[in-house]
């Protein structure tokens, strides 16, 4: 299994809530639908940052993706596909701020589980 973290930063024309907006109810939806990702993705989830009095410093992104992948194979057919290539990936450009979001992708270790 893969995971792929991302920390995203929003593309500077939009407000945070815009982002946030558009985050769940298009982009997630948009993911969706590539029919690769019925295969291969085990979980998407998305995370955005709350108000609050946090005991740690909150880091200055305007959210999350983690994605979890069948295998490598699986996300290059996912992220090589038609449908991401021409819809998901432009969608991503009309509010992500790619030069500014962070990629990780490796695999996970568990060291406590629920």
């Amino acid at each position: 299994m893969i995971k792929m973290t991302m920390l995203l930063k929003r593309h500077p024309d939009i407000s945070h809530a815009e982002f946030v907006r558009h985050h769940i109810e298009t982009h997630g939806p948009l993911f969706r639908s590539i029919p690769e990702a019925a295969q291969h993705v085990l979980r998407y989830i998305q995370t955005h940052p709350s108000e609050g009095d946090f005991p740690v410093p909150q880091a200055d992104f305007d959210g999350t993706a983690e994605l979890w992948f069948d295998s490598i194979e699986g996300m290059q057919a996912v992220l090589g596909s038609k449908t991401y290539k021409e819809k998901v990936f432009p969608d991503e450009q009309t509010f992500l701020d790619h030069d500014n979001t962070l990629i990780l992708v490796g695999e996970q270790t568990e060291i406590i589980a629920s």
